[in-house]
């Protein structure tokens, strides 16, 4: 196997890794269009790192976290719906982004790599990057795992138990960040919630516990990645796109397999009453 595809599998597998434990909160919490805004966020953050010298990857972050803290802000004054103040920050950071690398003359960017991500040219620094932010992320998230369940579980019972509310979403919206940050030389802007959601949803059919669900999610996750580098490599597809192709396959399969098990077990009941 060539060094460069061994590279983006170990960045997809990376990636995999923690997305599906994040993923899974992700999921539990109904914040996919939360995600979305962070994602399309990012190409902000790309222009911020040209406009002032930084790396990308920080500015991204940066960025992020920033539009992260604004939303908490106006999601607590409720003057607005929270799917239209999603609907309203996603597509303004993403324009904004647009139209800052357009004024930049003197840059020239790959918007189809930010967009749809490029992980066959992952190189060593980045594949670096991808695992010990990733291992950073996943540390974070193992620390603040109990509070974090609880307070999706009822976050009125958290509260009352002492869980700090508001740092813990600033928190677990920071790791958002940065996994969006991981993400984009993968599958891209655009593509990077979905691998957030769809092994989360995956999982979520066969797990019986928040434990076994968030494995089973990376599990998932990883062989997506692989499914998605194999057609790619075998029909020349753009592979962000494919990995996420494949793991909407595995979505699928997955409920064909449980629809047809509830079935036989209705019938059996049915037999049997």
């Amino acid at each position: 196997m060539d060094d460069f595809l061994i590279r983006a599998m170990l960045a997809g597998f990376g990636l995999a890794v923690v997305a599906g434990p994040l993923g899974s909160f992700v999921v539990w919490r109904r914040m996919a269009y939360f995600g979305d805004t962070l994602a399309h966020s990012a190409l902000l953050g790309v222009a911020l790192g040209f406009l002032v010298g930084l790396n990308i990857n920080f500015g991204i972050v940066l960025v992020c976290g920033a539009l992260a803290v604004l939303l908490v802000v106006l999601r607590s004054r409720q003057r607005l719906a929270d799917d239209t103040i999603l609907g309203i920050m996603a597509h303004s950071s993403l324009s904004l982004g647009l139209v800052a690398l357009a004024f930049m003359e003197h840059v020239r960017v790959d918007l189809m790599a930010y967009l749809f991500g490029d992980i066959l040219s992952v190189g060593q620094m980045e594949l670096w990057w991808i695992w010990l932010g990733g291992a950073a992320v996943l540390a974070v998230l193992v620390l603040i795992w109990r509070p974090l369940l609880t307070m999706t579980l009822h976050e009125e019972l958290a509260r009352a138990e002492g869980v700090p509310i508001l740092p813990l979403q600033l928190l677990f919206m920071a790791l958002m960040a940065g996994v969006i940050a991981i993400a984009m030389n993968i599958v891209g802007i655009l593509l990077v919630t979905s691998l957030l959601i769809i092994p989360a949803a995956t999982a979520r059919l066969f797990a019986r516990t928040p434990e076994q669900m968030a494995v089973l999610a990376a599990l998932l996750g990883c062989v997506a990645v692989a499914g998605g580098l194999r057609g790619s490599w075998n029909w020349d597809l753009p592979t962000g796109p494919a990995i996420v192709v494949a793991a909407t396959l595995l979505f699928s399969l997955a409920m064909v397999v449980t629809s047809s098990w509830r079935l036989v077990v209705r019938r059996e009941q049915a037999a049997d009453g």
